[in-house]
């Protein structure tokens, strides 16, 4: 079995937001494309876990998305143990082993439902078990791995907190006994004193069941305790990646050190920091060449006509003109 779970090469997502064809007519209007995603690579190993993180809208949910067949892709590949998302969703005994943590689980679980039944739902689609007993006796057993009695699934979900609510849906995602899970955001909606406990769950069960994560947030705090790997994006391309640690502690691109600018400095050291200013481009229409330049304080005139690659620098690729030509000291 190969240890790449997750592969993507130059995968693209394109939306269309033109306005109806008859309106477009009356004034010469032509289609209009949001770019999601444009152009990212990236590999996630067994049992490691890859972040990605970024500003609101930089496209870090649709990769999520893509990568469990939500979305097909508008160009380049994503695939799953080396077979195409598409065919590997169109396989049953593959389709189980990946599931998404949503963002909301006030949103994500069915409010006439009862916790067993949610719970029980992949169980019952992908013919793992059949009879009622042992579904009953599984569903105890993931609602005490998640941290909650068995008596909890006779409850409807507006009985639960919010924390108590995304460990039931941390315990569905693992009904099917999958391998590869996407978080997608899991902790943003849950309280601050909540969120360390759903985090460190999440990494006791991946230490225990073997799993691989896709993370996606936009807390960096978070993605420290979490990722092994980091790639951080920026209007649909990710503009550095690599190994999280190393560019924690020695960020290249200058979109990165000013995200870890904001990052509150709980030591009080009386730091001067560089906020990161203006407003993100639309990506309907975004900005030639790198498209960060407007917001760049190391910008020239090559970063405003030629879009940068990423290259290999110091461990790490990073798509920046001003790292590639030394200019960020």
């Amino acid at each position: 079995m190969s240890d790449i779970v997750l592969e993507a090469a130059g995968l693209c997502r394109s939306f269309d937001v033109s306005r109806p064809l008859l309106q477009r007519l009356a004034t010469r209007e032509k289609r209009r494309r949001l770019r999601a995603v444009d152009e990212a690579t990236f590999t996630i190993t067994r049992g490691a876990t890859l972040a990605l993180v970024g500003e609101s809208g930089c496209g870090k949910s649709t990769i999520a998305r893509l990568a469990v067949g939500l979305y097909a892709p508008s160009a380049g590949e994503i695939s799953f143990e080396g077979q195409p998302i598409s065919a590997a969703r169109a396989q049953p005994a593959m389709r189980r082993r990946m599931n998404m943590i949503f963002q909301d689980p006030y949103a994500s679980l069915n409010p006439r439902w009862r916790v067993r039944d949610i719970v029980a739902e992949p169980i019952r689609a992908f013919g793992l078990l059949r009879g009622r007993a042992e579904i009953a006796a599984r569903v105890c057993e993931l609602l005490a791995q998640v941290g909650l009695a068995a008596a909890d699934g006779e409850k409807f979900p507006h009985e639960f907190s919010g924390g108590q609510r995304q460990r039931i849906s941390i315990a569905r995602a693992l009904s099917s006994q999958p391998d590869f899970l996407v978080c997608d955001e899991p902790t943003s909606a849950l309280d601050v004193s909540v969120q360390a406990q759903i985090l460190n769950l999440m990494r006791e069960l991946q230490q225990r069941l073997g799993l691989t994560y896709l993370f996606i947030s936009h807390n960096l705090a978070v993605v420290r305790h979490m990722a092994d790997g980091l790639g951080v994006m920026y209007l649909g391309r990710i503009v550095e990646q690599g190994p999280a640690e190393r560019i924690f502690h020695a960020p290249l691109h200058p979109y990165t050190k000013l995200l870890l600018e904001a990052i509150p400095d709980l030591e009080m050291s009386g730091r001067v920091r560089t906020p990161v200013g203006g407003e993100v481009p639309s990506p309907i229409d975004p900005p030639p060449g790198c498209a960060f330049h407007p917001r760049c304080p190391l910008a020239n005139a090559r970063c405003r006509a030629e879009r940068p690659d990423p290259l290999a620098h110091g461990g790490v690729l990073v798509a920046c003109h001003a790292v590639q030509e030394g200019r960020t000291a």
